[in-house]
């Protein structure tokens, strides 16, 4: 099995896009170049043991969490003014450095909270409705191509980064054992994709 390099076109990247807190779109492009590269690497030893791609084992969810905390973590290291919330689990996941005690808030206004999903569009569960900068990367995963020896490696095809406000969202009906959730409604949504930053 062939384990494919995979490579962002900077070409499809918005030059008219507008962004906060000093953050570039090379910013954005290194970010998605590291989590391909480290793809690329652990994929390649997986495979050169006989074993599985890292894309093909892990669930939807914890896909979707390792591809939050590689993006927050590399958007950390490329950016001029933001870093890592260091309260766990703090809202927002990237912090203005310096504005926060120890750059740790358990919620906070000031940076950037970053989503990932595989729904095209961007639209993504959150934890509640806030004002905030919300940036939301979509990819996609190929687990069905046969011979597996084919599939394409994870990719990212749309990328979002807006201001939204409360007003904004829709709360979502909590089952029983449910975890109450918001999610942004139809001109939410709209508004966030005005804000693109990269659509492949």
């Amino acid at each position: 099995m062939t384990v494919k390099r995979n490579k962002l076109d900077p070409a499809k990247l918005n030059q008219n896009a507008s962004l906060p807190f000093e953050l570039r779109l090379e910013d954005f492009r290194l970010a998605i170049q590291d989590v391909y590269d480290f793809f690329f690497d652990v994929n390649n030893h997986l495979v050169g043991k006989g074993l599985e791609r890292l894309d093909d084992t892990l669930r939807p969810a914890i896909m979707s969490g390792v591809l939050s905390d590689m993006l927050t973590a590399s958007l950390a290291k490329h950016s001029r003014t933001l870093i890592v919330n260091a309260y766990f689990n703090g809202h927002p996941d990237l912090v203005v450095r310096g504005r926060y005690p120890n750059n740790a808030i358990k919620s906070g206004e000031h940076g950037v909270e970053i989503k990932t999903t595989r729904k095209s569009g961007g639209a993504v569960d959150t934890h509640g409705a806030r004002q905030q900068w919300m940036c939301v990367f979509v990819y996609q995963v190929d687990n069905s191509t046969e011979p597996a020896t084919e599939r394409r490696p994870m990719t990212f095809t749309e990328v979002y980064l807006g201001q939204v406000e409360v007003a904004d969202f829709r709360k979502n009906a909590r089952s029983e054992l449910g975890t109450r959730t918001a999610t942004l409604h139809a001109e939410g949504i709209a508004k966030l994709r005005k804000s693109w930053l990269y659509l492949s």
